[in-house]
C-alpha cells in the first residue's frame, strides 16, 4: 500500500482531531475545583461552611450562658479580638473573658478588653492581671478559677446537649 503526503496529513489531521475531541470530553466530565465531590450540594445537607458555624458556635454555648450573653455575641466579639491579635486562642479568649467578668465588679480597670491588649502585647493572662493590680498569688488563682469555670460551663453545655437542653 503507497501512501501519499497528502493522506498522511488528512491521517495525521483525523487522529490530532480524534484525541482533541476525547480530551475535551474527559475533562468536561471532571468537577471544576479539582476534587471530586461525593455529593452534589444539596439543601438538605449543611455545607462545611456552615457545620464549622455551627461547630464555633457550640463552643461558646455553655460559656456564653455563663456570661449572660449569646453564643452568636460572643463568636462576634472572638472574630474581632482575632482582627487585631491573630495569635489569640480560643482557650484565652474565653478565659480573658471569664477573668474580667468575675473581677470586673471589684476592679473596675480589669476589663476583658484590658486582658485582651495585654495578650496582644505578648504578655500572659497573668502577667497582665498583675499589670492591672492583682498580686502573683491573686492573679494565678484567678486565672486558675476561670479556666475551672470555663470548663464547667463546658460541661454543663455538653450535659444539657445530652439530655436534650433539659
Amino acid at each position: 500500500m503507497k501512501r501519499t503526503a497528502a493522506g498522511l496529513t488528512t491521517s495525521v489531521t483525523l487522529a490530532l482531531g480524534l484525541a482533541l475531541a476525547t480530551a475535551t470530553a474527559v475533562a468536561a466530565q471532571k468537577p471544576a475545583h479539582g476534587h471530586a465531590s461525593a455529593h452534589a450540594p444539596n439543601a438538605n445537607h449543611p455545607s462545611d461552611v456552615e457545620r464549622d458555624r455551627a461547630k464555633d458556635l457550640d463552643r461558646f454555648r455553655g460559656v456564653a450562658k455563663k456570661l449572660g450573653t449569646t453564643p452568636d455575641a460572643l463568636e462576634t466579639e472572638y472574630l474581632a479580638a482575632r482582627q487585631t491579635n491573630p495569635k489569640l486562642t480560643h482557650g484565652q479568649f474565653v478565659a480573658a473573658n471569664m477573668v474580667a467578668h468575675n473581677l470586673s465588679a471589684k476592679n473596675p480597670n480589669i476589663t476583658t478588653q484590658a486582658i485582651l491588649d495585654g495578650l496582644k502585647s505578648g504578655k500572659s493572662i497573668g502577667q497582665t492581671l498583675q499589670s492591672l493590680g492583682l498580686s502573683e498569688k491573686d492573679a494565678k488563682e484567678v486565672e486558675a478559677s476561670a479556666k475551672r469555670e470555663a470548663k464547667q460551663a463546658e460541661h454543663e453545655k455538653d450535659e444539657g446537649a445530652k439530655t436534650g437542653g433539659q
